[in-house]
């Protein structure tokens, strides 16, 4: 199967609201060009440099979205064209965002990373922590940041019940979340699934899936 079929393949697969972002993490520009040739237009990277270098050598009405666990410290490197950040797990990186989208003279979109699964190795926020943020006045005076949506991962496990339950968590805490609507925070997106469960994370209620060995194939690791 080529990338463009594999696209084409999952994009008939999916309702009018989810958007697909093509997780092009460890893959060279010519997969990402094939995509790219095929329709597609939101990559997702999970590692600052790299993206950098693909948003370089690529087409410039492509969407990159920051999908993996942000530094403080490489913020800037990606300022002047991230998309959006999925993985924003406290105010201090948001502050951080925000400071450097200024320097562009721009908005970014940011979604709260929300700790779903029961693993520890997972980044995120509580929905009390989310809660207090998104109405606390200091969020008011980030007027380069948007909140857009939520983020979330599921345990990395076989039991589609554990996942579907995680998955669920996100989609309730949202709509609880979803009528708190201020200056820079409109909840709109929740991003959720990822190859193996995008499926099951639609049912749940996903309108945004992050989908990268179905597309492209197993995952090239050079180092």
């Amino acid at each position: 199967m080529s990338i463009r079929q594999n696209l084409n393949d999952i994009k008939s697969q999916l309702p009018e609201h989810v958007t697909l972002v093509a997780v092009s993490k460890t893959k060279p520009v010519s997969d990402l060009m094939e995509a790219y040739d095929a329709g597609q237009r939101i990559f997702g990277e999970n590692k600052i440099q790299e993206m950098v270098e693909k948003y370089e050598q690529m087409p410039k009405d492509i969407k990159w979205h920051m999908i993996g666990h942000v530094q403080r410290n490489k913020v800037k490197y990606m300022a002047e064209f991230v998309s959006l950040v999925h993985g924003v797990d406290s105010f201090k990186l948001l502050k951080e965002i925000n400071k450097q989208a200024k320097k562009h003279d721009r908005v970014i979109n940011c979604l709260l990373q929300i700790k779903i699964a029961e693993e520890d190795t997972k980044f995120g926020m509580s929905s009390e922590d989310v809660k207090k943020l998104i109405t606390s006045e200091a969020l008011t005076s980030l007027t380069n940041v948007c909140i857009t949506g939520v983020m979330g991962m599921a345990t990395f496990t076989d039991d589609s019940t554990q996942i579907e339950a995680e998955f669920k968590r996100l989609k309730t805490i949202f709509e609880d979340l979803k009528p708190i609507q201020t200056s820079n925070c409109e909840l709109q997106t929740i991003s959720m699934g990822m190859s193996s469960d995008y499926q099951l994370a639609i049912d749940c209620g996903s309108t945004m899936i992050r989908v990268g060995s179905s597309i492209f194939g197993a995952r090239h690791y050079s180092n």
